[in-house]
């Protein structure tokens, strides 16, 4: 990566969600997200079906974990999708790795973080987005399937996120697989837990896919996306009165 530019960790969202604001302090943030919204939707506006990966930043090259997201990630460009994910390393960066080495196209939605949060260099195009719950839309917006792999509090966040607006039909019933089944065996006993306790439906279990099996994981998304959705690549033209640019 080239020329990235210096970004410093932003404070106006932190401000904004502990304390209560002035009137006018309220509206600025509110013009500062839609910016940064619109020129999301800009940048990504030409990527194509994706399928977003989810998983930690802490997992290097010499894991399993790793090894495994690469393998996805390889899969997943194999099929004709974008692979996108939060940009940074490790998990991330594995799956953007895959994606890259194998013909693909990767893309990340990048966060300023105090520790481990930067662009890793296996991304053809990477977005840097301030606000935390601007970056959850971008990582949902654009993807038609959704891979959870092994991660810390920040996965499961996004893991409860998409699958919360698919269970209450905000987003179609996008595949959402849980790659691992013995790092992930208490959350899915967790999820069996609220359906025993009627927090949930018993119908909600099969929102989500957990497996071993990269092959399992590669026909289930061609069974329960490409095929259902009727997905394929398509060759976009930008429009020049937009200022666009198709993806380099």
């Amino acid at each position: 990566m080239k020329n990235i530019p210096q970004y410093r960790l932003s404070k106006s969202e932190s401000l904004f969600v502990r304390e209560p604001l002035t009137r006018l302090k309220n509206l600025i943030f509110t013009f500062k997200v839609q910016y940064n919204f619109i020129k999301a939707f800009r940048k990504m506006h030409f990527i194509g079906p994706c399928v977003t990966v989810f998983g930690s930043a802490r997992f290097g090259p010499e894991t399993i974990h790793y090894k495994n997201a690469e393998k996805i990630g390889g899969e997943m460009a194999k099929l004709g999708f974008t692979v996108m994910t939060g940009g940074g390393p490790g998990i991330m960066e594995a799956a953007n790795k895959g994606a890259y080495e194998n013909g693909g196209y990767s893309v990340g939605c990048n966060i300023v973080l105090p520790l481990e949060q930067k662009p890793n260099p296996y991304l053809h195009r990477w977005i840097y987005i301030p606000y935390f719950f601007v970056r959850k839309v971008i990582l949902v917006k654009y993807s038609y399937a959704f891979i959870v792999m092994p991660g810390g509090i920040g996965t499961l966040d996004e893991f409860f996120e998409a699958l919360t607006l698919i269970q209450t039909k905000i987003i179609s019933g996008f595949p959402l697989v849980v790659f691992d089944k013995t790092y992930h065996q208490e959350l899915y006993h967790h999820i069996k837990i609220m359906v025993e306790n009627e927090s949930i439906s018993p119908e909600d279990m099969k929102l989500l896919f957990i497996t071993d099996s990269v092959d399992e994981l590669v026909e289930h998304i061609k069974k329960h996306s490409i095929k259902k959705f009727g997905l394929k690549k398509e060759v976009y033209k930008p429009k020049w009165w937009y200022l666009e640019k198709t993806k380099q």
